[in-house]
């Protein structure tokens, strides 16, 4: 490399005469430019992390790249506080987040784009741009007429703040930091800074007059990180690379130009006492093998992120530990290991080396010239020559047969790495209902409003609940979570059925949001203690056997149908309609916040939402209403009166045991009992006790103008009445 740099400098400096005084003299400096006779290009990094550090210089980016950046510039952390709760008899709990605004500075040469961003080894931008967590990003892709960020401009003002042009940077406004611990992450980003490229584009931005338009071919990307000279003999470890400056122009890979090698005139004899050949003009010798000859080559993969990934060549392993090559550019891993099968056989035909003096100047022999000499067989490259008073002496290294520049069709196995995942979010699927007491230490006089919030992808990041009480105003909820209920939609109803007897004849098909999601089935015992409960439309109920139709549709049958109070609502089902597994994943609501109006929804805004999911509150009322009696009776005694009785239930009071009663739960026992229409009855009567009795004089008075009526009985409750029970017809 020093023979090919100072060949250049006395070229700019003397013209070829110059150059090959450069040449020359580049041995006997070279240590003191480039430090000791062994060099090594850039090494690779296990995916560098994004810092802050003044002076840090930016490297050049080509193709497709994953690397780090630095964070430019940066405000405080910014607090957010959100208030959730306060309702009616329910503290209010405040939580806290906090968003960072930041720049991060990435290439010092323009780019096209970015593709993915990873933070924390996480993604935070998807293939398709979309955030992972909330904030916003805007990319700058270093044009020169590039104007200052909005953001970075209103906060540092117009005299202090730089357009950074010819600078490609990123400027993240209001990044959410929950995901990562409240703090900015480490950040890597894939540059996409070129369709293609060739060794021209990398040399020509440094020196202009250059040619070296040497084909990349099977490089993705490639990071110029400090001296060219550093990227050059990195590339030159797998790529022969010989440069020519002794004319107007650096070329590197004269070969290129060549239709055909050149053939040398007879060797030259020297009379100096130093000079080689002897009587020949020429010598010839084969180089030691290397002790440890490169084996091994390091790079990014790409089937990987662009972690780092290890190719190595086949053959007889050496002893000690093998030489490995580090080529700072994206690979795959069968371009990586077609590199170095043919970087193990170059060096070993390379050892094959020759002198040659010659006594013509010919232009058309430089530095990566193919030449053919007369009395040695194959072509041979020039690696450099030096003009002498003797003549032209040459430096020759042999060029690898056609056949034995072809790498073998041998595997590559690029390696296997937990990539996350980068999947769309889905948008927000919404049920909120009301849920019947369930258990002994649930207050009563609480409604249980609950929100079954749910997506179609698994990387839903979860969804701000909001409550809104008809008139416009969302008042927060809190946060849904990432936990996904199971939801879906209703495709075949079930027929009309009972609540005394398990259903084994009706059957219910639901489609599920995420085709993925799966139900279960249940035995009896399991059904006994709670088992696959379930919301249809707003009828509660369980369901013993699940079978899978394909594609996130299911069939339920042997069912417990109108559980939890339920029982009105069997006969009004229709296609269409919400189903919810009724599992621990539902999200309990403040029914405070959300109050009591029949106009109220519940609102869920996911971010990737395009517009918020609503639901109304089904089963409104639930909690507080009394259950309907049940076990109605009556009888005619014999002087005409009729006696009435049911039995009475109570809210949460699910088990049915032998010899106890079933708790009151309500303030008081109370009963109403009406005669007719129950919007318009014709007659009404209070009771504290599970009966009533209707004199003979009573009937009497009422029988003839509404013989046949309905006689119905709800309960009066604390808040409500129940459902009515129809318990006779008036004789």
């Amino acid at each position: 490399m020093a023979t090919i740099v100072f060949n250049a400098v006395g070229t700019y400096l003397g013209g070829p005469v110059g150059g090959a005084i450069g040449s020359l003299v580049g041995r006997q400096v070279d240590t003191a430019l480039f430090g000791t006779n062994h060099r090594q290009g850039p090494r690779l990094t296990e995916l560098a992390v994004s810092t802050s550090s003044y002076g840090q210089a930016l490297p050049r980016h080509f193709g497709r790249m994953r690397v780090p950046g630095s964070i430019i510039w940066a405000t405080d952390l910014v607090e957010h506080s959100e208030t959730a709760g306060g309702g009616k008899g329910s503290p209010s709990v405040t939580t806290y987040s906090y968003t960072a605004n930041f720049a991060v500075a990435f290439a010092s040469r323009p780019i096209k784009g970015i593709g993915r961003i990873w933070a924390d080894g996480k993604l935070l931008r998807g293939e398709a741009g979309d955030l992972k967590v909330g904030g916003a990003l805007r990319i700058h892709l270093g044009a020169g007429d590039e104007a200052p960020d909005p953001l970075m401009l209103a906060a540092e003002g117009a005299r202090r703040c730089p357009a950074h042009r010819d600078l490609a940077y990123v400027v993240f406004e209001d990044l959410e930091l929950a995901e990562y611990y409240n703090r900015i992450p480490a950040l890597t980003f894939e540059i996409i800074a070129d369709d293609g490229f060739t060794l021209q584009d990398i040399v020509g931005e440094v020196i202009e007059d250059a040619d070296a338009d040497v084909s990349l071919q099977g490089m993705a990307g490639f990071s110029c990180d400090g001296r060219l000279a550093d990227s050059l003999q990195a590339l030159g470890q797998v790529i022969p690379l010989e440069a020519d400056a002794g004319g107007e122009h650096l070329r590197i890979s004269r070969e290129r130009l060549q239709t055909g090698p050149v053939t040398l005139g007879d060797a030259f004899v020297s009379t100096e006492d130093d000079a080689f050949g002897g009587g020949s003009g020429y010598s010839r010798q084969r180089a030691p093998l290397p002790p440890q000859p490169p084996t091994a080559l390091r790079y990014y993969e790409l089937e990987r992120d662009f972690q780092p990934g290890v190719q190595r060549a086949s053959g007889r392993a050496c002893a000690g530990s093998p030489s490995v090559v580090d080529l700072p550019a994206a690979l795959d891993a069968a371009t990586a290991r077609a590199l170095i099968e043919r970087t193990a056989r170059r060096i070993d035909w390379t050892r094959d080396r020759a002198q040659w003096r010659t006594s013509a100047l010919d232009p058309a022999v430089a530095p990566g010239s193919i030449v053919a000499l007369p009395h040695l067989p194959g072509t041979w490259r020039v690696a450099d020559w030096e003009w002498r008073g003797s003549g032209v002496e040459l430096s020759l290294t042999r060029v690898l047969p056609n056949e034995a520049d072809i790498a073998p069709q041998l595997p590559a196995d690029p390696g296997r790495a937990g990539l996350p995942p980068d999947e769309q979010p889905g948008p927000t699927a919404l049920v909120a209902f009301e849920l019947p007491l369930s258990g002994p230490d649930i207050s009563a006089d609480r409604p249980r409003i609950f929100a079954a919030v749910s997506s179609s992808s698994a990387s839903w990041p979860g969804a701000a609940l909001y409550a809104d009480r008809g008139d416009g105003e969302l008042r927060p909820l809190g946060p849904s979570g990432r936990a996904r209920s199971v939801l879906g939609t209703v495709t075949s109803p079930p027929a009309t059925g009972t609540p005394l007897l398990f259903d084994r004849h009706s059957t219910l098909e639901v489609s599920l949001v995420d085709p993925a999601m799966a139900l279960i089935s249940a035995d009896v015992r399991q059904l006994a203690l709670g088992a696959n409960l379930a919301l249809v439309g707003e009828e509660i109920l369980q369901f013993a056997r699940a079978t899978s139709l394909g594609q996130g549709s299911w069939r339920l049958e042997g069912l417990l149908r109108g559980r939890g109070g339920t029982e009105s609502t069997i006969a009004s089902h229709s296609a269409g309609e919400a189903f919810v597994l009724l599992d621990s994943r539902p999200v309990m609501l403040d029914a405070g916040i959300l109050g009591s109006g029949g106009e109220r929804e519940v609102v869920a805004l996911g971010r990737a939402d395009a517009a918020p999911a609503t639901s109304p509150v089904l089963l409104g009322g639930i909690t507080l209403r009394p259950l309907a009696p049940v076990h109605p009776r009556c009888s005619v005694g014999p002087d005409g009166s009729l006696s009435l009785h049911w039995t009475r239930r109570a809210r949460g009071g699910w088990q049915w045991q032998n010899g106890v009663d079933v708790p009151l739960v309500e303030q008081s026992e109370s009963y109403l009992v009406t005669l007719g229409p129950i919007e318009v009855p014709v007659a009404r009567w209070f009771t504290s006790r599970p009966g009533l009795d209707l004199s003979a004089a009573e009937l009497t008075q009422l029988s003839p103008q509404f013989r046949d009526a309905p006689v119905l009985v709800r309960q009066q409750g604390t808040h409500a009445l129940s459902d009515p029970l129809l318990l006779c017809a008036l004789p």
